[in-house]
């Protein structure tokens, strides 16, 4: 697993940086359709750079899956409470998870989307297919990249912030997002050298192995792949929420944490949420 924190050859830390730099770019919450579909067409390429025969083989897709994850999860922009309250002023706890939720669901659904597009495009040429399990790789850990920045953004509402910082945030994140539930910082251990051992990485490659295979709708003819990823991805992304969310709640209820209200906005008017 690539660690931001220390140093890495010139070439690997480049490419994971500028592979990182694209993933970041596609979890934006506004980021426009035109820009989504080039940015994962430029992931497909630096995927393909890494070495994709991998994806060919079953039983070691899994493995290609969970390294391409972990390499970018230490770099996703999370931000932190004070950002996310000057991005989406005047709106409480429950309204701003609300917000993150519901703007991470159109990311995914665009990911979706965009990925549909650019496959509606390579069925006109059949040796374009043989980039298809790359495609379908690149969407992957877009969507899983954007779960994983909302699994951060959601822990930092509910006043329970992912412990760590670099690769052991990411991992800590990676282990909610797996369990789809929040990081509970009671309990021994977490946070501490966090680390993912074998059986852990087996699980979670197989987890994307599902989304991978999820993603095949994808591939369907034309422009109907596009409508049913970007369906399957916003309801994938509400799902996994939903039930971070909840146990983030329950966790700040048992430890007594409260956020003071969002202030109003001058005049004592809250701004409409946008």
């Amino acid at each position: 697993m690539t660690d931001p924190d220390r140093s890495a050859p010139d070439g690997d830390r480049a490419g994971t940086d500028r592979l990182a730099a694209t993933v970041a770019e596609l979890t934006g919450d506004a980021t426009p359709p035109v820009d989504r579909r080039r940015l994962l067409g430029r992931l497909v390429e630096q995927l393909r750079r890494r070495g994709v025969t991998e994806l060919f083989k079953p039983a070691a897709a899994g493995r290609w899956l969970v390294q391409a994850v972990t390499d970018v999860a230490p770099y996703l922009p999370v931000r932190d409470l004070a950002t996310l309250r000057r991005h989406h002023p005047g709106l409480d706890d429950e309204e701003l998870a609300e917000r993150l939720i519901r703007n991470a669901g159109r990311a995914s659904a665009g990911i979706g989307a965009a990925g549909g597009g650019v496959s509606a495009v390579q069925w006109t040429a059949t040796p374009t297919l043989l980039s298809a399990p790359v495609l379908l790789a690149a969407e992957t850990v877009a969507v899983v990249a954007v779960e994983l920045k909302l699994v951060g953004e959601l822990h930092q509402v509910y006043g329970v912030p992912v412990p760590g910082a670099g690769t052991e945030r990411a991992v800590n994140m990676i282990h909610a997002w797996a369990n789809q539930r929040g990081v509970n910082p009671m309990v021994p251990g977490v946070g501490v050298g966090a680390v993912l051992g074998t059986a852990a990485r087996r699980e979670l490659g197989d987890l994307l192995l599902r989304r991978f295979g999820r993603n095949l709708t994808t591939l369907g003819p034309f422009l109907t792949g596009a409508a049913v990823a970007s369906y399957l991805n916003r309801r994938a992304t509400r799902a996994l929420a939903d039930r971070v969310r909840a146990d983030l709640g329950s966790q700040r209820r048992a430890l007594g944490l409260m956020h003071p209200p969002a202030p109003p906005a001058i005049g004592g008017v809250r701004p409409r949420p946008e």
